[in-house]
């Protein structure tokens, strides 16, 4: 057991100063049934809501959506329209060469930045969110998980927010943009309009169930990790995953207890291999998230 445990990957692992491994479980309790839970619903937002409600009119029942170098919807959502329930997918449906605004972004040293500059905090999110982007790129040498939505050093305005920001009016071009307003990190920012190729996003919605009752089935079986009763756990077992629930997070050091080793059996985590984060358990007629945590001793 303890020898799994300690197999799992970084996402879940964390390293400190103890002398014996620790292990943590959290458990978060999400007030929402997991229909609820599990159904995708736009934000209000211009970047990214307005797209995505835009694709799910033109999908929602049996249309099709199609975007350029960007999905507006996050694939494998349920959604919902009259009662019926989808699963959104993305098929790419070609390629097409078209004309980008594409932004770079130059260091300028503390001392030079002039005083006219951009304050990051000053702008609208379609604009603030790509500067960001590139400045984190910047300073981690493309060791970040946002450098994945970057063209090289580069970022492609795509979305129809972006394509409405002060990036592309050209207020921005040449112009210095600092992330504190103490001046450092500051970057020239440059912007072009060339012609790159993008591939075509297809958005498309398949039914998955017909009723509310047939889709918590659904839900159940793709999304629900554990489903638990109090009945089914051993005395020890359900006091600790109470005592869990309760307290949000219940921790033993190595060797764990039977109870424990038990209960991380029955949430499916007695033999992961990769991070147990996020995680999603029914017990007792209430949705709970959970995560496993193991804090390595030090070398």
């Amino acid at each position: 057991m303890l020898t799994a445990l300690a197999g799992c990957t970084t996402d879940s692992v964390l390293s400190s100063g103890k002398s014996t491994t620790e292990y943590s479980l959290s458990i978060d309790s999400i007030e929402a049934s997991p229909v609820d839970h599990a159904l995708y619903r736009p934000g209000d937002g211009e970047l990214f809501g307005k797209p995505a409600r835009t694709a799910l009119d033109a999908i929602l029942p049996d249309g099709r959506h199609t975007t350029y170098g960007y999905m507006p919807l996050p694939s494998d959502a349920y959604v919902t329209r009259e009662g019926t329930y989808y699963q959104t997918k993305h098929v790419v449906t070609g390629r097409k060469r078209m004309e980008r605004h594409l932004v770079r972004v130059d260091p300028v040293p503390k001392e030079e930045v002039p005083s006219d500059a951009v304050l990051i905090d000053t702008l609208e999110q379609p604009s603030a969110r790509a500067l960001k982007i590139l400045h984190s790129h910047a300073q981690t040498g493309g060791e970040t998980s946002t450098s994945e939505l970057l063209r090289g050093d580069t970022y492609v305005l795509r979305r129809p927010a972006e394509l409405d920001s002060r990036l592309v009016t050209g207020d921005l071009d040449g112009r210095v943009v600092t992330m504190t307003e103490s001046g450092t990190w500051a970057y020239r920012v440059r912007v072009s309009r060339e012609p790159i190729v993008e591939t075509a996003y297809t958005a498309l919605a398949v039914e998955v169930a017909d009723s509310r009752a047939r889709f918590r089935e659904v839900v159940f079986g793709s999304r629900i990790d554990a489903e638990l009763a109090p009945a089914e756990l051993p005395t020890d077992a359900q006091a600790i995953l109470e005592n869990a629930i309760g307290q949000e997070t219940y921790t033993e050091t190595a060797p764990i207890s039977d109870g424990f080793d038990t209960l991380l059996e029955a949430l499916g985590l007695g033999a992961v291999d990769r991070a147990a984060n996020g995680k999603l358990l029914w017990y007792d007629g209430q949705l709970y998230r959970y995560s496993l945590y193991i804090d390595l001793p030090s070398s």
